[in-house]
């Protein structure tokens, strides 16, 4: 069941929304509210429509879930009860100056945490990675074990990055784990969890207290939603349609360099509006997430760009990799060591194929080459708008390594662009592919993926839907534009978004 399925649209959301606010008006009447508080029917509504959510896309994968989901709760369970035990002898230690209970104790706390997050990564990549460790086993051992394909659960890697939060979470004592229900919703909540945004546990567990439902939270919801539409069918689906239909064989320079340019725009609509309408059904229910995006188009290098690209798996590295591993703090090269494993690292959780590996490999080496850098006078004299032409131009091409299956399509691309790979026939040129509306479109997604996060522009923005004026014409505009991206959806084919993969 897709976002941007008429199903989920016009069946599955209102019902689910409708059953939400039903059982949050009753909470208000004497007689029932104090058992719908008592047995958290809120919360077991929001999980049993998670589950038949998911249970949409693969019927056998829900009970996979369910199961899943117990097993890491048990796991947060052992981690959270040693860990007590370990603060309740050191305590006792303390008072009996007893060194050799206080260092056979401590090991055994980071023994059940390491124990239980290797055994989830073993998950990972059993559905994800098994096909590429047995061909390397082949060849590097001369084998010939069979290579059996696997179907990989949905959301495999979001889930996994989740449970790996919940148990260090509680492991460091950020956030406890309480009951079943908390992990349950955590971790099947269905605005997120196929493909994010990624939340840590301890902002989770904050946000199921905090949370509430409100007028405000409504309206901005229910904006956030519209946005997330219109940029991805309007925008984004139909940059896909225009790029799908381009070939690698009779085009000309232009048609490449064009489908490339709208590939680069496509993976930016189609990824941030699945955060937008994930983040803006989540504030119907009341949660408030953070961004996962703030126009990393306007970035002057590619560090930035990460600090503004899928901010939600920059927060997950950094948290419980990065600041691990030491961090900025132990020198200059250990920081470099430890940027290169987090980039290696974010390569291999998109795919074990060689076009993300080097796709990690040539972000973190212009990272590291960045770090090297960034003091140097030479460097921070390079006008802005330079710093920016080679930021994005880095970003265009390693987007072709998303684009492509294979690095030799990816090269063949590569060397259509450059003119050395000309052909002789050109079957159609760049005025077949790029009519007058893509190109309309194309320019709106500029300007909107750069234009659009001047902070002065922003500011105006905000100062004019400040007033009832402006409100009314962004909700009159929003409404107009979601009811053409409606259209979209009744008229066209299905086109899934491409972070589902991941």
């Amino acid at each position: 069941m897709n976002f941007t399925s008429q199903l989920f649209i016009f069946i599955f959301l209102p019902i689910c929304l409708a059953s939400y606010f039903t059982v949050e008006g009753m909470e208000k009447v004497v007689f029932f509210g104090r058992y719908i508080r008592k047995f958290r029917i809120k919360d077991l509504l929001l999980i049993s429509f998670s589950l038949v959510f998911y249970l949409w896309y693969c019927f056998p994968d829900v009970f996979r879930l369910c199961f899943y989901i117990i097993g890491v709760y048990g796991a947060g369970l052992w981690v959270q009860n040693i860990g007590r035990k370990k603060q309740y002898l050191q305590v006792f230690e303390e008072s009996e100056n007893s060194e050799t209970s206080n260092t056979r104790k401590i090991p055994m706390s980071i023994f059940s945490m390491l124990t239980t997050v290797f055994f989830i990564l073993f998950i990972l990549i059993h559905f994800k990675y098994k096909d590429v460790l047995v061909r390397c086993w082949n060849f590097l051992l001369g084998d010939d074990l069979a290579v059996s394909p696997i179907v990989a659960p949905l959301g495999i890697s979001f889930i996994t990055f989740s449970a790996i939060s919940y148990l260090i979470d509680i492991y460091k004592a950020k956030a406890q784990a309480d009951n079943l229900l908390d992990c349950m919703l955590y971790l099947s909540f269905f605005p997120k969890v196929v493909s994010g945004p990624l939340i840590l546990w301890k902002d989770f567990k904050a946000a199921i207290t905090d949370r509430r439902t409100s007028l405000e939270n409504i309206v901005d919801g229910l904006n956030r939603i519209m946005i997330g539409f219109i940029k991805k069918l309007i925008l984004a689906d139909q940059f896909g349609i225009c790029v799908s239909r381009i070939p690698l064989e009779g085009i000309d320079m232009i048609s490449a360099w064009g489908s490339a340019l709208l590939y680069m725009l496509q993976i930016y609509y189609d990824f941030s509006s699945y955060s937008d309408i994930a983040i803006g059904i989540s504030r119907l229910f009341g949660f408030r997430f953070k961004e996962n995006f703030n126009f990393p188009y306007r970035s002057k290098s590619l560090s930035e760009f990460w600090r503004r690209w899928h901010i939600s798996l920059g927060t997950w590295f950094r948290e419980y990799v990065y600041f691990p591993m030491g961090g900025s703090r132990r020198g200059q090269s250990r920081t470099l060591f430890n940027l290169a494993v987090v980039f290696g690292l974010t390569g291999l959780w998109h795919g074990s194929t060689k076009n993300y590996i080097l796709w990690g490999a040539v972000n973190g080496g212009v990272v590291l080459l960045e770090r090297l850098i960034q003091d140097k006078r030479w460097y921070q004299k390079v006008p802005g708008v330079i710093r920016w032409l080679i930021t994005m131009g880095i970003t265009f091409f390693c987007w072709q390594f998303f684009r492509f299956a294979s690095l030799s399509d990816v090269f063949r691309n590569t060397r259509i662009m450059c003119g050395i790979l000309r052909f002789d026939e050109i079957y159609y040129t760049w005025e077949y592919y790029f009519d007058k509306q893509i190109m309309v479109f194309a320019i709106i997604g500029i300007v909107g993926a750069i234009l659009f996060g001047d902070k002065r522009i922003q500011e105006g923005y905000r100062r004019f839907t400040a007033r009832s004026f402006g409100f009314v014409v962004q909700e009159i505009v929003l409404l107009l534009l979601f009811c053409v991206a409606i259209l979209f959806v009744v008229n066209s084919v299905y086109y899934p978004f491409i972070y589902f993969q991941y």
